[in-house]
């Protein structure tokens, strides 16, 4: 039964959210062979894994990034793939060429597209016009393959995500909007502080809570960050100055003030508290007694972004299913 769940998967697009039964088999394993090698002294450390050979994807990036180009990049490599790199400067995607020819075009060049945008609007139309599946990597409006580094990570620290509590303290952003919409359907509570005025989404937030009740989880919502922390196990954050809001800088970072995560932050949590943060990280967002402390996870969770989207592209590229344990819930 447990691989009959997992038939269809290349059939699927990833553009708002990643289902949660491929979410449970990446973060099971079907990456366990990479990072075994990268952590061990295996045979073939740093030696290709050939899944995905002969394979290409184009990565389509307007937004710079170090984790999501890093990680898709070396991952699809080690895979035995090839990865095209493709910045606004080297294509004519929407200037000279429109969406949809591009997406035709990349459908009969490439296996699969990772697109970094600024506008969900894009991946819309990517994902209409294209004939191959279309990967989410940063949009306004989601992040999803950051929160499958993050339910790695969790997954790994605390042995089950089945009962965790997560605290976002910051902006109502698309890292919070991934959380919102992958968190219930793995029995994962969510407390959110945000400033009044930057607040989640409404139509996402309205999502969310049918969500939160059809899988018995919870979901609130706080003005107050040491309120979102109560009890929590898990506390993040994120920028409030995203790329194209830097006009907008000193007004954010006056009206985020009292919503720094300090030591006082997690005094207040859960005595297992852990702490996240996508990166990259301002000292205003979070201080270094906390970022740089044993309970900061940010570091693995950087590292986790390869070996998620590794196991993402084998998953949606190709039919191995290796026998993996089941992720507990």
């Amino acid at each position: 039964m447990y691989d009959q769940v997992f038939t269809n998967f290349s059939q699927e697009v990833y553009v708002s959210e990643v289902s949660v039964y491929m979410t449970m088999e990446i973060i099971s394993g079907p990456n366990t062979e990479a990072r075994h090698c990268s952590r061990t002294e295996c045979p073939v450390k740093h030696k290709y894994l050939p899944l995905l050979q002969g394979k290409s994807i184009a990565m389509i990036f307007e937004k710079r990034s170090t984790r999501t180009r890093i990680s898709t990049e070396t991952g699809f490599s080690l895979l035995g793939g090839h990865p095209c790199f493709l910045t606004p400067q080297d294509i004519h995607l929407g200037i000279n060429e429109s969406t949809k020819d591009t997406a035709r075009v990349l459908s009969g060049l490439t296996d699969l597209v990772l697109a970094r945008v600024y506008n969900h609007s894009l991946l819309e139309e990517l994902e209409k016009e294209a004939s191959i599946p279309i990967i989410n990597g940063l949009s306004e409006l989601y992040h999803p393959i950051q929160i499958l580094a993050d339910l790695l990570t969790l997954n790994e620290h605390y042995g089950s995500l089945k009962g965790l509590t997560v605290a976002w303290i910051g902006d109502g952003n698309n890292i919070l909007h991934s959380l919102m919409m992958s968190l219930p359907k793995l029995g994962v509570n969510l407390r959110i502080a945000t400033p009044k005025g930057y607040e989640p989404d409404a139509t996402i937030t309205w999502e969310a809570q049918h969500l939160f009740k059809q899988f018995g989880t919870d979901m609130q919502m706080f003005s107050e960050p040491l309120e979102a922390a109560q009890g929590s196990n898990v506390l993040v954050t994120d920028t409030w100055v995203s790329m194209g809001q830097e006009e907008d800088k000193k007004k954010r970072i006056k009206d985020f003030q009292g919503y720094q995560i300090t030591m006082q932050t997690a005094s207040v949590a859960a005595s297992d508290w852990t702490f996240l943060h996508c990166l990259p990280r301002k000292s205003e967002e979070v201080n270094d007694e906390v970022f740089y402390s044993p309970r900061s996870l940010v570091f693995t969770e950087a590292e986790n972004r390869k070996w998620t989207i590794m196991g993402l592209m084998v998953c949606i590229l190709t039919d191995y299913r290796p026998q993996i344990p089941q992720l507990k819930l």
